[in-house]
């Protein structure tokens, strides 16, 4: 490939031309057979070929033919002034064709649905007219309409052997043979069937038919056909393999001129190629170039080029002149070449050549270099050499020591990110290379990936294939994959012709599967890639040096530089880059720093730690290596340094040239007023990526810089630079040389980073997706958002809305020039950085403002956060090296910007970790932004405050940021207070309670300080408010977050925190109902929480809760009331509390099947029992409750429903349920008979006897009699003890005695037993 020590420019992919849809077209069944044959008659496809056709002013068609599908056709039309096509044409044919296709305009009339006309031929000799419409006219089409195809079977009118060249223009078609005649089809203008539809072109001179026979026997088969039109006429340029250059008038189909150009020639010489220029009005000479090889015996070939003269009068004259220009083509094939009037651009396999026809350039160069994407995506994927992905490894374990997966994340991050960069992201490619790692996809699956989705598919696929997870595994499956992806690039993706606008002088490459354009090195990337020596005008003018002393100096620097740069391999850069992306993220010192120790140590530490990975004998000789790497990369630097010194005499003189280096690195500021609108066009695309590349060429420049001072400043005893020349260097170049290393990753940044897709799930994105009164150009754009091939910078450049073009005479209808990119790109890096001249003076800090909004306003808030961190960083530095006088509001606006971004991504749906994460930062952020704030009031009073509220207020609301509605003239405590408050809510309005709680709590403090100052400069928007109210609405806000959250302690603190007494019992309320539900009620009983003045109103609450509660609620509120009381020892109320369970229960006892009844009768029980035991504490002459007068209401409905419950009186009880009348006041005795009378009833439930009791003074008559019959003695006796006294009770005893003798003698009383029991009972 080209060296890129001698570029002078390179290649640019036009985006979207690697991700066309097509749209396949068959023929339709043909009427035409040629006759069988072995041999065809024209060549076939060898070679992938390739041609551009002008159609329009603006509109262009490429044709395209793949060696491995010789029988399709490729077809794309495209205009510079409009994006690049996502849809194209294939036709396939039946048979094999030849490498020839013309598109042209249609000029025969009565075809104007029809406006162009396709030219091919198979190799069978069968010759097609193919009318064309707008490729996406043929979106619903799978075979050509007949009457659009016209068939021609050339054997059938003519035999001249095999046809060894063919050529056509509108209406005609030319064939070469091997016996060197030529034939003219008036194909398309004239039916097959007229005279003169064949007309053969040939000498009929005077000397009659006989010696025109002869004479044709004695011409050299055709091997080239050119047509051309001079003047209004077409032209026929008729090459013959001995040399005879033959030039015919196709209108009357007479010869202007027959010239040997074997002349000066060695015998033997064959001519195969002719290319001509268009002509030029201008000038009357048009250049021809001829490849020719000299003879058999020498391999390689050479292009001749003559120049022919021509004028047009009554006559034609045509005369050609001897060759002057003879170039030798010596390495690779040749692909193809373009002639304009005074260049010629030759493309071979190995790079394309500029030779310069009418002189040499201002560097006196006739020849110049432009490289191919294949050495820049060889060198991004780290293919260039064999070990350049090994150095990248070593040096990540260089600089991150201790961890083994930040290691992988770092590998993994930079191959991911150098895969879709836009010069190196190709659709097909990748897509094949996930083929050969078995990841298939659809068409539909593969075109609705987004980049995102993209990345996952590859990262998953390496993890996968990375089983042990080291970083060495890890980077064996980068390499694999990068190489696999290198060779389907190359593969796919060879170039197979030129492509040139004569109008502009554009140039660029059609590929197998894209299309790119040719551009000039900017002049930083000249100084990169070019040589020193040659630069002295650059050095001059745009570095400003004063003599070639200083121009000496600069490039010695520059060759230390490229020194350090060698020996660290190309993969310092990537990881320096990276690093601005970790997280923690690396400071540039650090990352500096740890280079340093890399340049001093190399890797032999890092070779000597994983001998296990590497094996001993490979360790142990990478070590050596190593070692003899560095002992000669010192002594060089020592060397270099030293001379440097030298040939300056001063240190001091050394960093004058390179401040004047560093001013050079600066991105300039340019005047652009441009009023043409920006379009997303061919143009676009381009400035976009030459923007990346240069950026990328003077973050780099700027890193070499940095990396070389570094490296003098730590060796300034060795090479004698003194305490003052290292302030000086620290002091000056290093701010210096950060901020132009902060301002083109800015820039590289939004050129090479792909958009974030819109969220869905957002309500205002979906809304936003609506496009309401946008234009079409802008829904068309937005669209795009989250593809492989849409950066930030588009979105920049499109809501601009003015183009960078310079309009000096470039016209947006033809394709770029190779020169014509310098100018949009300085004026897009200039807006970027410095603005319009319109918006005055600004800082980048404001203008990243700027930018960052606009970002916000499309939804790229991942982006958004990178850029205000880093920028922020930058600022932060600033500060710290200045003073705190510095504080100034673009800072307050940065950090506002972040917190609001990072805000946002925590509300995302992504990990808890990642996004409690991001709440923590979002936090930091606006406390931070607070303070900013606060010191520009304490450092410039309130006219600075004010500044930076209206800054803030003024965000535009398009960038989706809410409001702040601050008012004016506040004092600094004023302000706290309401930022305080307007972070609140924004951490509400996104259901992020710990933020909110915190800015809540940050705005109480505030509270006694405003409200407490009488001046209306602080208090002017609580003038209608009391302190209270203010403290007790944000205590409200205190609680509501914290019991989001189930902060439960908290949340009872703000409750009792609140000073407004209906808010506090608002809160309580709501507290006690959130509890319920959480099943956390618990809390309350548990003694934790302090009821400071609150006990009686919980109570209130609970007792309302459990009125209004079905039975079956858990935790019964009855019961909490009992806990809430027994731990207060109030042991009369959790008895009262108890039983009014007990009698709840009791309502619903009737109701339920026997099953239910005795779970409910049980419950009963357990309540009576804590009940008796509760008042068991008391005093026994308080030893008594009176549930009637505590309680109104405890009956309810014996339904079910879902809403409160309505108490009803006693009255109504007594009328509706006059079994269930309580008693007035209740002792422990009272209880116990309860008990009893309950537990039997138990009991009978569990032995399926339904029964039941009113009173609870004396058991009903038949309750001991179902106790006997169901075999309860136990119970039969408890009752009898607890009811009966005296005779009574001897009476009950002996009565149950006998029934109990009777139920013994079974045998005896058979008959009569059961009726013996009833009467003796």
């Amino acid at each position: 490939m080209t060296s890129r020590s001698s570029l002078t420019g390179i290649e640019v992919p036009i985006i979207g031309s690697d991700s066309i849809r097509w749209y396949n077209l068959s023929l339709p069944s043909t009427t035409t057979a040629p006759p069988p044959s072995s041999q065809p008659l024209l060549t076939p496809v060898t070679d992938d070929t390739s041609a551009c056709f002008e159609l329009a002013a603006e509109k262009k068609a490429c044709r395209r033919m793949n060696k491995d599908c010789p029988n399709v056709l490729e077809i794309v039309e495209f205009c510079s002034s409009r994006e690049f096509p996502r849809v194209g044409l294939r036709i396939e044919f039946t048979s094999a064709l030849c490498p020839f296709a013309l598109i042209c305009k249609n000029e025969i009339s009565g075809t104007s649905g029809n406006p162009y006309m396709l030219y091919t031929s198979t190799v069978a000799g069968v010759a097609y007219l193919i009318r064309l419409t707008n490729i996406t006219n043929y979106g619903s089409y799978t075979v050509f309409p007949p009457h659009e195809v016209t068939e021609l079977n050339i054997q059938s009118y003519c035999d001249y052997g095999a046809i060894t060249a063919i050529a056509a223009t509108a209406g005609c078609l030319v064939i070469g043979g091997s016996d060197g005649s030529v034939g003219c089809f008036r194909f398309g203008s004239l039916d097959s069937s007229s005279p003169g539809f064949l007309h053969e072109l040939r000498d009929d001179s005077s000397l009659g038919r006989l010696w025109s026979l002869v004479s044709r026997r004695a011409v050299a088969p055709v091997k080239d056909l050119v047509f051309l039109e001079i003047q209004g006429r077409k032209l026929l340029f008729v090459l013959h393999l001995d040399g005879v250059l033959q030039v015919w008038d196709l209108l009357s189909c007479s010869k202007l001129l027959r010239h040997p150009l074997n002349a000066s020639m060695s015998e033997g010489a064959t001519f195969t190629r002719l290319w001509a220029s268009e002509t030029n009005k201008d000038t009357s000479i048009l250049p021809l170039a001829v490849l020719h090889k000299p003879n058999s015996e020498v391999d390689g070939e050479m292009i001749s080029v003559y120049s022919l003269h021509h004028s047009v009068g009554g006559r034609t004259n045509i005369l050609l002149e001897p060759s002057t220009t003879n170039i030798s083509i010596d390495e690779g094939a040749l692909i193809d070449v373009k002639l304009s009037p005074n260049k010629i651009w030759i493309l071979k396999e190995d790079g394309l050549v500029l030779h310069n026809l009418s002189g040499p350039t201002e560097s006196g160069e006739y020849e110049q270099c432009f490289g191919l994407q294949e050495s820049a995506v060889a060198e991004q994927l780290f293919q260039s050499s064999e070990h350049a992905a090994d150095d990248l490894l070593w040096l990540a374990h260089s600089l991150y020591p201790s961890t083994k997966e930040q290691i992988a994340s770092r590998v993994s991050s930079i191959f991911l990110r150098m895969l879709f960069l836009p010069d190196i992201y190709h659709n097909s490619v990748l897509r094949a290379t996930l083929q050969d790692h078995n990841k298939h996809f659809t068409d539909s699956e593969f075109h609705s990936l987004t980049a995102d989705g993209m990345k996952k598919e590859i990262i998953s696929l390496i993890e996968h294939e990375g089983v042990s997870r080291s970083p060495l595994s890890l980077l064996y499956c980068w390499r694999n994959f990068c190489s696999h992806y290198f060779d389907n690039w190359c593969h796919k993706n060879a170039p197979c012709g030129l492509l040139f606008d004569s109008s502009s002088g554009a140039i660029g490459l059609i590929r197998k599967s894209s299309i790119s354009l040719v551009r000039r090195l900017e002049d930083i990337e000249l100084l990169s890639f070019g040589s020193f020596d040659e630069l002295g005008e650059i050095a001059s003018h745009r570095i400003n040096l004063s003599s070639d002393l200083e121009r000496e100096i600069l490039f010695d620097v520059l060759r230390c530089t490229t020194n350090l740069s060698q020996q660290l391999g190309k993969g310092a850069p990537a990881l320096f880059y990276e690093s601005i992306f970790s997280e923690p993220s690396l400071s540039p010192e650090d990352i500096v720093g740890r280079l340093l120790k890399v340049l001093e140590t190399r890797y032999t530490s890092v070779a000597a730690l994983h001998v296990s990975e590497l094996g001993i004998d490979t360790a142990w000789e990478k070590s050596v290596g190593d070692h003899k790497v560095l002992r000669n990369f010192s002594t060089n630097m020592f060397l270099s340094l030293h001379g440097l010194y030298r040939k300056a005499v001063t240190w001091d003189k050394v960093v004058d040239v390179i401040l004047k280096y560093l001013n050079f690195l600066v991105p300039q500021k340019n005047e652009n007023k441009s009023d043409c609108e920006a379009l997303f066009d061919i143009r676009t695309g381009i400035t976009v990526q030459v923007t990346s590349q240069v950026a990328k060429v003077m973050f780099e420049s700027a890193v070499d810089i940095l990396l070389l001072l570094n490296y003098m400043v730590k060796s300034e005893g060795q090479i004698n630079m003194s305490p003052d020349d290292v302030s000086r260097v620290q002091l000056e170049l290093f701010p210096l040389i950060q901020e132009i290393i902060t301002e083109w990753h800015v820039i590289h940044f939004f050129g090479t980073t792909q958009c974030e897709s819109p969220a869905m799930e957002d309500f205002s994105s979906q809304l936003s997706l609506l496009q309401i009164d946008s234009t079409a150009n802008q829904r068309s754009w937005n669209d795009k958002l989250g593809k492989c091939d849409f950066t930030l910078a588009f979105i920049l450049l499109l809501d601009h809305q003015r183009s960078f073009e310079s309009q000096n005479g470039v016209d947006s209808r033809y394709l770029p020039s190779p020169s014509s990119f310098i100018t949009p790109v300085r004026n897009f890096t200039s807006w970027i950085v410095w603005g319009r001249s319109e918006d005055g003076s600004s800082s980048f800090s404001t203008r990243s403002t700027m930018l960052a909004l606009i970002l916000l306003k499309h939804g790229q808030i991942d982006a958004v956060e990178h850029i205000i961190t880093v920028v922020n960083q930058n600022i932060l530095k600033e500060k710290t090296s200045g003073s705190i006088q510095g504080v100034n509001n673009e800072w307050c606006t940065l950090l506002h910007l972040l917190g609001c971004c990072l805000l946002a991504q925590a509300h995302r749906h992504a990990p808890r970790a990642s996004s409690e994460k991001k709440v923590s930062e979002a936090i930091s952020c606006f406390f931070r932004e607070d303070l900013m704030c606060f010191l520009v009031y304490c450092l410039s009073r309130a006219a600075s405050l004010d500044e930076a509220s209206k800054t803030l207020q003024s965000l535009p609301y398009e960038s989706g940021l809410p409001h702040l509605g601050i008012s004016e003239h506040v004092s600094p405590t004023a302000w706290k207070l309401h930022y305080y408050q307007w972070a609140m809510q924004i951490f509400e309005r996104y259901n992020m309670s710990l933020g909110a709680c915190q800015f809540a709590l940050a705005a109480l403090e505030q509270v006694d300080e405003v409200l407490g100052l009488k001046d209306t400069y602080s208090g002017a928007d609580f003038l209608n408010e009391s302190p209270t109210i203010v403290k007790g609405r944000l205590w409200a806000n205190v609680f509501k977050f914290t019991l989001d959250l189930s902060f439960y302690h908290d949340a009872y603190c703000a409750i009792i925190s609140n000073p407004d007494e209906e808010s506090k019992y608002i809160c309580l309320r709501r507290f006690i109902i959130v509890l319920y539900e959480r099943g956390e009620i618990k809390i309350l009983c548990d003694g934790q929480l302090p009821f400071i003045g609150l006990a009686e109103k919980v109570e209130q609450e609970l007792v309302w809760k459990a009125e209004r509660s079905d039975v079956s609620v858990k935790p019964n509120p009855y019961k909490l009331l009992y806990a809430f009381e027994m731990h207060r020892h109030n042991w009369r109320k959790a008895a009262s509390y108890m039983y009014l369970h007990s009698a709840q229960l009791k309502s619903e006892t009737a109701s339920k099947d026997y099953q239910v009844r005795s779970l409910v009768l049980q419950e009963r029980l357990n309540c009576l029992s804590a009940t008796i035991n509760a008042l068991h504490l008391v005093q026994p002459s308080s030893a008594w409750i009176d549930p009637v007068n505590q309680e109104k209401s405890i009956l309810k409905e014996l339904y079910p429903s879902k809403k409160a419950r309505i108490t009803i009186s006693e009255e109504e009880a007594n009328d509706d349920f006059p079994s269930q009348k309580l008693e007035s006041c209740m002792d422990i005795e009272r209880l116990e008979n309860e008990f009893v009378l309950t537990s039997a009833e138990h009991l009978l439930s569990l032995a399926n006897v339904n029964w039941t009791f009113t009173g609870i003074e004396k058991p009903p008559p038949n309750l001991v009699e179902l106790l006997v019959q169901s075999n309860l003695y136990d119970m039969v006796f408890t009752v009898i003890l607890k009811f009966y006294k005296g005779s009574a009770l001897k009476r009950e005893l002996e009565r149950v005695f006998v029934a109990m003798s009777l139920k013994c003698c079974p045998t005896r009383y058979h008959s009569s037993g059961n009726y013996a029991i009833t009467t003796i009972l």
